[in-house]
């Protein structure tokens, strides 16, 4: 079958299940006019009462914040993880320990309300980046330091045969290798961490589940609001997935090339 019509089909098969979603929704009744009345509000065009963000919006806006800050500290521990010193290893090993051993709703709460009771008091929104990036830097860590040890030693033998520094052959020749195995784990992760994200609602921010579910108990719309946060948080998620595939596509390049070479050869 050739990739065309593989193609096809698959979209053929995606239209077929949409259309009975549509009718299974259609079939129960779902007050369609209440949901759209509330839609603007869920994506987040219009501001809160106290004049911030809201919703989807604020959904994005914690994920794309927690997805920098988690990158930063996983880069930093995956090198403590690879590092000689016994310091730098120790560090490492024992924060990712600590926050892949507990759950992140418990991380979030001692973050928010725990601290306050040592003289540390933290706003909402800062509470929740700063547990999403340390959960999923935790996890990130890993991905990247197992990414990292796949490149051959021989690639680092190579580039300094080369005359190449070390900074040169570790972002030259070692992170586009490293990050073909990284992209994958690292896009479910953070797909992961853009649902995750309504733990912040903990907190009283106005993120999408939260919404969803005041307008669900204001109503008893529980099945129209919840069901639309649903479709609004697939519609995220496909959307980072079609950004992984270009980065997979970008960083596979190479190898798929050379695959291609050799099946040929």
């Amino acid at each position: 079958m050739g990739p065309n019509r593989f193609r096809a089909q698959v979209w053929l098969t995606w239209m077929l299940l949409v259309g009975l979603l549509v009718a299974l929704c259609r079939h129960m009744g779902l007050d369609v006019a209440y949901v759209v009345d509330r839609l603007p509000f869920l994506l987040g065009l219009h501001l809160a009462p106290d004049g911030f963000i809201q919703g989807a919006a604020l959904t994005l806006l914690v994920t794309g914040l927690s997805m920098v800050f988690a990158l930063a500290v996983a880069l930093l521990t995956a090198l403590g993880r690879l590092s000689r010193n016994p310091v730098a290893f120790g560090v490492a090993t024992f924060y990712a320990s600590f926050f892949r051993g507990t759950p992140l709703m418990v991380q979030v709460l001692i973050i928010y309300l725990a601290l306050p009771q040592v003289g540390l008091v933290l706003g909402a929104l800062t509470s929740g980046l700063i547990a999403l990036s340390l959960n999923y830097g935790a996890y990130l860590a890993e991905t990247i330091r197992s990414g990292i040890t796949s490149v051959p030693r021989g690639q680092w033998e190579a580039a300094a045969a080369l005359g190449l520094s070390r900074g040169t052959t570790a972002w030259r020749v070692i992170a586009p290798q490293a990050l073909r195995l990284i992209v994958p784990p690292a896009g479910a992760l953070f797909i992961s961490m853009l649902k995750d994200s309504s733990l912040v609602s903990l907190m009283g921010l106005w993120e999408l589940s939260f919404l969803a579910q005041s307008y669900a108990r204001a109503t008893s719309h529980y099945m129209e609001m919840l069901f639309a946060a649903a479709l609004i948080y697939w519609v995220l998620s496909i959307v980072f997935e079609i950004v992984q595939h270009r980065l997979e596509v970008r960083f596979g390049r190479g190898i798929v090339s050379r695959d291609a070479t050799t099946h040929v050869a």
